[in-house]
């Protein structure tokens, strides 16, 4: 992980690549403890860091991953530059920030944003069961496909056999 530690004046107090564990950082930010926010940019695995500073009182503020690149927007771009970068926004007041989930709703976020994708999947494959009745003009289908009791003989009602097997396969996916 690269760590950039500023002073309020502008100073570069730490700025070098080091290992990440809890008590690595404890240790580097352990000089201007008691005048520090921490800072990190919102990929992935930022959870653990808000823990860290929650658990010894250091405030923790996430910075938003693509409002941080189109600000960047420099060829060059590596962790260290990333790192002056966010100390630098962060010190002036213009760091672009995301909110913090608590830790304990975090578990549900999750969940929830890994719900949107599948119930867009599954709206898609519905409305593809939909299309062909309208493109062959026959009757519409009159019942509510998202139920696994209404798609028997669905498919077999298109003659083209490409078709069928098309919305044979579409209809297998969707689930209830």
């Amino acid at each position: 992980m690269s760590v950039c530690i500023l002073a309020q004046a502008g100073d570069t107090l730490v700025h070098r690549n080091m290992t990440a564990p809890p008590e690595a950082l404890r240790k580097a930010i352990a000089p201007s403890r008691a005048q520090s926010v921490v800072a990190a940019e919102g990929l992935l695995t930022w959870d653990w860091l808000a823990d860290l500073w929650a658990e010894h009182g250091i405030p923790f503020v996430l910075g938003q991953a693509l409002s941080l690149k189109a600000i960047h927007g420099g060829k060059a771009q590596n962790d260290t530059i990333d790192a002056q970068t966010i100390a630098v926004l962060l010190r002036g007041g213009m760091l672009p920030q995301a909110a913090v989930s608590p830790a304990e709703m975090r578990a549900t976020r999750a969940l929830l944003r890994r719900r949107l994708p599948l119930a867009r999947q599954r709206g898609a494959l519905l409305a593809h069961v939909h299309n062909p009745t309208s493109q062959d003009k026959l009757p519409a289908l009159g019942k509510n496909m998202a139920s696994q009791a209404n798609r028997d003989g669905v498919a077999e009602r298109c003659a083209d056999p490409a078709v069928h097997t098309s919305l044979a396969v579409a209809l297998a996916r969707i689930t209830d």
